[in-house]
């Protein structure tokens, strides 16, 4: 077939579709779906759509392993935008998180207020109100100037969007470490609400209805996002700044209000947003999913940037944009709601018989594609990368953390460790964020957000988690760890876990050292996800973090989802009470592999990533669900980072008044006072309970199989004591864990 001819453009051949991010075979294989030689706006369609980041080439095969059905899912994972779990009387939560690294990196503000952006129109895509956001970022050392610069501005622009679009940001993580100095990761996660009778889907069908684009003019920012992403970070990038998006949450909210607001009135067939690849995204992937076509005329596409070619227009990330299928008797009522709420909606074209997508521009046939050829789980291409374990492996794991002396002082190793930025006080960050407009949520809790759901008894809690220095040291059993961590931060505010979102953050997948610990955290997560019963709804693989430096640590972010089903379950994580009894749950080793304890002192990561059993810890889990349901305890904190000393300190300080303890440490007979202090073992709680309630807490613990020890008491005083080890002021010890970050910006003198 051959198209129009026109005006001139550069001859597609192999060496182009090389520059374009494309392989020879795939290339090839282009040629083969076409039957000809492409045009310059089909090669940037194969382009992009044949990207790691929308085609998933190189991750598919792994990803399908894990489990992504359960009784609460009511779509499976990467069916629709986002991922939506039934919590009952009607109600189902949409959630999801996704990556914006690459244009952070270069770009900070505007690369992370456009992926604030973008993870929110894939809620209210599905017709869902987002109701809060939560963030995972990760930095190098915040000695370096330039690494605080990307901090501040990440956290500014997330800051902004968020709160100039009404959306309270709840939660989230930071870690610094060197690797990640020269390429930071800013995964952003929303979640939203929705009756199960108002869900929209991401489909084209229906011969004859409508295509329309509405929200904001179409420029040229962005152009080529989604092959951005898909490569390495080299000292190129600052030159790829036209593919970093602009964003603009006041028109997002408008755009959220009248998308709504149709969906309500039940006037559309299908709506997708416009995020990774535009119009060809989105155009392409409605239409293989609903096994029509598409005719589109760019010349009705508004623009606000003159002589816009038709691979621009398709290709632009432009934000604030939706792509909407509609019946033509309803084209007047969705005029009327986009007008009122001051926003373009424009008719580009149709849908039509058979599975193509035809463009047409300035009187030019400029693309002619199979929707299928395009898409996941269709035309595009589908690997399984070479995979070898690292090398590195066997030099870390051969550290031995006996041959390191035992603290001089036990108590200024306490304060070092709770002034280290990966443990310290992230109010900094939060600060800069509302996380309190729409009045839902519930503040000083501890280990995850809560955020009620008006109408209902019912909270859910969102957390979001990832020690990739486990994952580093051993990506199965630290990606295991991630799983397991993130619900029982949920579960120690009381919540049931439920489901899981991911965003896993890795190297280059053509290096076999990289793939092999992409494939291995993947087998983690799932092993975890089915043990733990929390399918995986969906999310994001980002490849291709790494400099010419370094390569990130392994990041498989959690994006865990728990529901609260009654007020009266919500638990603190802090004490409490003086008098009330306070009890471990769990055993206590003094595993020190990985540790921000042996980080500190090394300067590295070493040894293995702790042990977990995953068996005992859903038993765990279950354990400290009835304990909370029977109203046995008044707090509960997980142990993660800086072990129990950590756990107990912030127990002691976190509440709206500091309090102190008096603890014992049993176990000083078989292991160094160090590692029992500061290890990172996994599965364990510390809780506390009003007096005379403990003996019933350890019965419930050895009915479920659960070690329990009592440690000591809550005390009035505000000193955490123990055993002759530590004598700390938690006032003096909160306000080290308080200050440490705005020291590191310059704040404090």
């Amino acid at each position: 077939m051959n198209l129009a001819v026109g005006t001139v453009e550069p001859l597609v051949t192999a060496e182009l579709a090389l520059e374009h991010g494309l392989t020879k075979e795939e290339y090839e294989k282009m040629l083969l779906f076409l039957g000809r030689t492409p045009t310059h706006t089909e090669l940037g369609i194969y382009s992009v759509m044949w990207s790691e980041h929308c085609s998933y080439k190189n991750s598919i095969s792994m990803l399908k392993t894990l489990p992504r059905s359960g009784k609460r899912l009511l779509v499976s994972a990467g069916e629709e935008n986002a991922g939506l779990v039934d919590i009952g009387d009607g109600l189902a939560v949409a959630f999801k998180i996704e990556s914006h690294n690459h244009p952070s990196a270069v770009e900070p503000y505007q690369g992370a207020a456009t992926g604030v952006g973008g993870i929110l129109r894939d809620i209210f895509t599905m017709g869902a109100r987002p109701i809060a956001a939560l963030n995972s970022l990760r930095f190098g050392n915040l000695q370096d100037d330039r690494v605080r610069y990307l901090f501040k501005n990440v956290v500014k622009g997330i800051g902004d969007y968020g709160n100039c679009f009404g959306v309270p940001t709840v939660g989230g993580e930071v870690y610094f470490d060197n690797c990640y100095a020269n390429n930071p990761l800013v995964n952003a996660m929303a979640v939203g609400i929705v009756e199960h009778h108002l869900v929209a889907r991401a489909v084209a069908k229906g011969i004859g209805n409508l295509v329309m684009i509405v929200g904001s003019s179409t420029g040229r920012d962005g152009i080529h996002g989604a092959t951005f992403a898909s490569e390495e970070i080299s000292e190129e990038s600052d030159t790829r700044r036209p593919s970093v998006q602009v964003g603009d949450p006041f028109t997002e909210k408008l755009l959220l209000e009248a998308t709504l607001e149709a969906i309500r009135e039940g006037l559309i067939v299908g709506i997708q947003d416009m995020g990774a690849a535009g119009l060809t995204c989105s155009s392409t992937e409605m239409s293989a999913k609903g096994k029509h076509g598409m005719k589109l005329n760019l010349d009705l596409v508004p623009l606000r940037e003159n002589e816009m070619t038709s691979y621009e227009i398709m290709l632009s990330e432009s934000q604030e944009r939706m792509l909407l299928v509609v019946r033509p008797e309803n084209h007047p009522k969705i005029l009327n709601i986009f007008e009122k709420w001051d926003l373009s909606a424009i008719t580009i074209g149709e849908v039509v018989a058979g599975d193509t997508v035809t463009v047409h521009h300035r009187g030019r046939r400029e693309a002619d594609v199979s929707a299928k050829s395009l898409v996941l789980g269709e035309g595009a291409p589908v690997y399984e990368r070479e995979a070898r374990e690292p090398e590195y492996l066997r030099i870390v794991r051969d550290f031995d953390p006996r041959t390191l002396a035992e603290p001089e002082s036990y108590s200024e190793a306490l304060i070092r460790l709770l002034a280290s930025p990966n443990i310290a006080s992230k109010h900094w960050i939060y600060r800069q964020y509302d996380s309190m407009v729409r009045t839902n949520t519930v503040a000083h809790v501890g280990d995850a957000a809560v955020v009620r759901l008006k109408g209902t008894r019912k909270s859910l809690s969102l957390k979001t988690d990832c020690n990739a220095r486990y994952v580093y040291l051993n990506p199965r059993r630290g990606a295991q760890i991630a799983v397991a961590e993130a619900a029982r931060n949920v579960v120690c505010t009381g919540a049931k876990p439920l489901a899981i979102t991911n965003c896993l953050n890795f190297g280059n997948p053509y290096n076999p050292e990289v793939y092999w610990q992409f494939k291995e955290a993947v087998m983690g997560m799932g092993d975890a996800c089915r043990i733990l019963g929390t399918p995986v709804t969906g999310g994001n693989v980002s490849f291709y973090n790494e400099s010419p430096e370094t390569s990130v640590f392994p990041t498989p972010v959690i994006g865990m989802l728990g529901l609260i089903e009654s007020d009266e379950r919500i638990t603190s994580s802090y004490f409490r009470e003086p008098g009330d009894e306070i009890i471990l749950l769990g055993r206590n080793d003094g595993e020190v592999g990985g540790s921000e304890y042996i980080c500190q002192i090394t300067g590295k990561a070493l040894g293995d990533a702790p042990s977990i059993d995953l068996v005992y810890e859903k038993r765990l889990q279950d354990l400290c669900l009835e304990l909370i349901g029977r109203t046995l305890v008044r707090s509960a904190h997980d142990c993660s980072e800086g072990g129990l000393a950590v756990a107990l300190a912030e127990a002691c300080f976190l509440g709206p008044d500091a309090v102190g303890a008096r603890v014992y440490l049993n176990g000083r007979d078989r292991h160094r006072s160090d590692f029992l202090l500061f290890g990172e073992d996994q599965s364990r709680i510390v809780v506390s309970t009003k007096p005379g309630s403990g003996d019933e807490v350890l019965r419930l613990s050895a009915k479920h199989e659960i070690d329990a020890q009592r440690l000591g008491v809550v005390q009035k005083d505000p000193i955490l004591e123990i055993e002759g080890l530590i004598s700390l002021d938690t006032i003096q010890a909160g306000q080290a864990y308080r200050l440490s970050i705005p020291r590191a910006m310059g704040e404090l003198e």
